[in-house]
């Protein structure tokens, strides 16, 4: 009982005592799930099954990363050193000869899919026509010198992988540069801000590189990591006759892999090994997998949602996707 200030007395009911907390057998349960799946994956850990994933998840990430490395130094370097406005000289004012012109210039960033996001949206803030710019997006992380390298490298005795890639992915940003001419409208893109503090008298760029370099490798590499696994596994869960049926179908196979290579979300820097590794499938199916994944993959959606909308990722990714898979059987079928 509490006296208030008008003399009268109120009664406030007693708390609750609190209840120790009890043990749910369901979470019990699921402990001792987790514990024995475990210590089952431990006693199994050297199996043969086990063993092949790891050989070759390691031989992966291991031929994949000095390319990473490379790429993201000559990354990190161009956005630190090189002014934005240096790729807006070179560009002609029509949008539709803008777009090829960005497209081929898209070779000048050998940087992952991660970095095109930024520098395309920096080129908008500067007047470059939202076509070449989106053209540049696409093509910059498929078409540069490493990429092409470390293609040549994973599939070593067929050039026409690197000349098919080439073609298909600048085809795929090309076409799409002009379908946004014809068909894309301003409010569907939202244009993106820059970022807090740069461009400010006391930029560093030589943290600026330190910095870039360090987010790059370090995001790149883990997604690296994450689709070698993902690669093994499938090697080693997916039994053969399953794979003769994507190899019998070749419809099949090519879906099948540019959307694996959306989710997989692998670095274009190191997906030619990914792909080459999935020796079940046709060349045209893996030829969609190296086109598909710069263009089209998880992480790039989501950085096209924060940069320019998710209205724009959700219709752009879209219509990606299905170019590059059209784009990947039209050269894929002329060069085999």
């Amino acid at each position: 009982m509490v006296e208030t200030s008008l003399g009268s007395a109120r009664h406030i009911p007693a708390a609750p005592a609190e209840t120790p907390p009890r043990w749910r057998p369901a979470l019990l349960i699921g402990v001792l799930a987790a514990a024995g799946a475990t210590v089952a994956l431990v006693r199994v850990w050297d199996a043969g099954g086990v063993q092949t994933w790891r050989t070759v998840m390691v031989a992966i990430v291991v031929q994949g990363v000095p390319f990473l490395v490379l790429g993201t130094v000559v990354s990190a370097a161009i956005g630190a050193f090189v002014p934005e406005r240096v790729f807006t000289r070179v560009l002609p004012r029509s949008p539709a000869l803008a777009v090829p012109v960005a497209g081929v210039a898209g070779a000048v960033l050998p940087g992952c899919e991660c970095a095109s996001v930024p520098v395309a949206g920096s080129l908008m803030r500067r007047g470059v026509t939202p076509a070449a710019a989106l053209a540049f997006l696409l093509s910059a992380p498929a078409v540069n010198p490493v990429v092409l390298v470390a293609t040549a490298i994973a599939f070593p005795g067929k050039p026409e992988m690197v000349l098919a890639r080439l073609l298909a992915s600048l085809l795929t940003a090309v076409v799409m540069g002009w379908l946004w001419v014809a068909f894309g409208r301003p409010e569907w893109l939202r244009l993106p801000k820059g970022p807090a503090g740069h461009g400010e008298g006391a930029r560093n760029p030589l943290e600026e590189f330190r910095r870039g370099l360090q987010h790059d490798f370090l995001h790149a590499g883990g997604f690296l990591v994450v689709g070698a696994a993902a690669a093994a596994t499938f090697n080693v869960l997916v039994p053969p006759s399953v794979l003769r049926i994507f190899a019998d179908q070749p419809w099949l196979g090519v879906p099948a892999l540019a959307c694996l290579a959306v989710v997989l979300a692998v670095c274009s820097e190191a997906d030619a090994f990914v792909a080459a590794s999935l020796t079940g499938f046709s060349p045209t199916a893996r030829l969609a997998f190296m086109v598909v994944g710069p263009m089209v993959d998880l992480k790039l959606i989501a950085l096209q949602s924060g940069a320019f909308g998710r209205a724009f990722a959700v219709r752009f990714s879209s219509a990606t996707f299905v170019v590059a898979v059209l784009a990947s059987i039209l050269i894929g079928g002329a060069l085999q």
